[in-house]
């Protein structure tokens, strides 16, 4: 059951962006828009609310609990960022907005660019962290905690992955390429 209210919550979350987009562009309603998107946190209260009820009937934590948590955690740290993003291609691509803005390709801003989506990541993997630890202390050491630390050792590497990432456009800046310079002057043909 949990496993299919996650799918259905990741469902609901791109309804409630259609919805709240239409209303903003199509129906020239952006404070309902606005409205309707402030319901999505909802979806991961029921979530939470479903999990937890479910752990406290005697379920045993399980692969579906982690995934549970992880999508908690990954819509925290990332759901934000994907409504501005998506707000902004539609507003360009069917209602004459301005292009979406395009990440930095070379330098200290590509770097920053990167800190910035790692910081994305990491808040992710740590609200799942934080959730996952919150269920393995619910259901206490006699429990079958070892799917719940599997899930922790996952968002660990997520958190490393993404710091080797960003660092790795900090030590060694992606530079721009430099532009062809002729060593001579061509000849005139005539």
């Amino acid at each position: 059951m949990i496993a299919l209210l996650v799918v259905a919550c990741e469902v609901a979350f791109w309804v409630l962006l259609a919805a709240g987009l239409a209303l903003r562009y199509v129906a020239r309603n952006p404070r309902l828009g606005a409205a309707v998107l402030l319901c999505e946190p909802l979806l991961e209260v029921v979530l939470l609310v479903v999990t937890a009820v479910d752990l406290k009937n005697g379920a045993e934590p399980d692969w579906k609990h982690g995934l549970a948590a992880v999508y908690i955690g990954f819509t925290v740290g990332l759901g934000h960022h994907t409504i501005k993003k998506v707000d902004a291609w539609v507003a360009h691509r069917w209602f004459g907005g301005p292009p979406p803005v395009k990440p930095p390709k070379y330098g200290t801003a590509r770097a920053i660019h990167e800190w910035r989506t790692a910081a994305r990541w990491i808040l992710a993997a740590v609200v799942a962290l934080a959730l996952l630890q919150a269920a393995v202390w619910y259901v206490g050491p006699d429990g079958a905690i070892s799917t719940l630390r599997s899930w922790q050792q996952k968002m660990g590497l997520v958190i490393g992955i993404n710091l080797l990432i960003a660092g790795g456009y900090t030590v060694w800046p992606k530079q721009a390429p430099k532009e062809e310079v002729p060593d001579r002057e061509p000849a005139d043909r005539f």
